[in-house]
């Protein structure tokens, strides 16, 4: 399978695309300086912006699904747009191109899962510093639920870089869950996995430890 990942320059991306290429996977990373991202050994780059379906469309030709894992920074009053605004290009271009699955990474505290990370996460992190993003990342939740495709939006836990445990918990009934957090390992891991199976399909599931 080939896949095209977006947002592979991050923290979390980079290890998709690690344990993408590990798995046997063909993958394609859009990304806006092929210098910066010379590191992702395996990877073919196609340099390019990620809101632009121009760009996306000469990135994902070729592949059979794609994993979205675009972030943005913090933001409290600034206005955020790069998540809905490169997410929407994408399902066009995505159903344009008749390419169906999308595994798109968003995070606690979007849509119903807001209000199910701790007092200092839903109190004082989410309204103080991360308001802007949550509202767009919201906008990206909804672009996706009103596309055709066959999708997946993967909402982690707080995310931290240790070594990974193997074994997460992955939810969409969050009664009693009021914070937790999870490696980027892990995550990586599950979000590969799901490009072979069905078992979240158009479902988004909170994974933690």
């Amino acid at each position: 399978m080939k896949i095209l990942v977006l947002g592979a320059t991050g923290a979390t991306g980079r290890l998709i695309v690690s344990t993408a290429i590990a798995k046997g996977y063909e993958v394609v990373a859009l990304v806006r300086s092929k210098v910066k991202a010379a590191d992702l050994v395996g990877a073919e780059l196609i340099e390019g912006d990620a809101r632009d379906s121009a760009a996306l469309t000469r990135a994902i030709a070729g592949c059979d699904a794609v994993v979205s894992s675009l972030g943005t920074a913090m933001s409290s009053f600034k206005e955020v747009t790069l998540l809905s605004t490169a997410t929407r290009a994408l399902v066009g271009v995505m159903e344009q191109q008749n390419i169906r699955r999308l595994v798109g990474i968003t995070g606690l505290g979007a849509g119903d899962s807001r209000g199910h990370g701790g007092f200092f996460f839903d109190r004082l992190l989410l309204p103080l510093m991360l308001r802007k993003v949550y509202d767009d990342k919201n906008r990206q939740e909804d672009a996706i639920r009103a596309s055709k495709l066959d999708w997946t939006i993967v909402r982690p836990m707080v995310l931290n870089d240790k070594q990974a445990r193997g074994s997460i918990k992955a939810l969409t009934d969050l009664s009693g869950v009021h914070g937790g957090t999870i490696a980027r390992a892990d995550v990586a891991e599950f979000v590969v996995q799901q490009l072979g199976v069905d078992a979240w399909l158009r479902k988004a599931p909170l994974i933690t430890w």
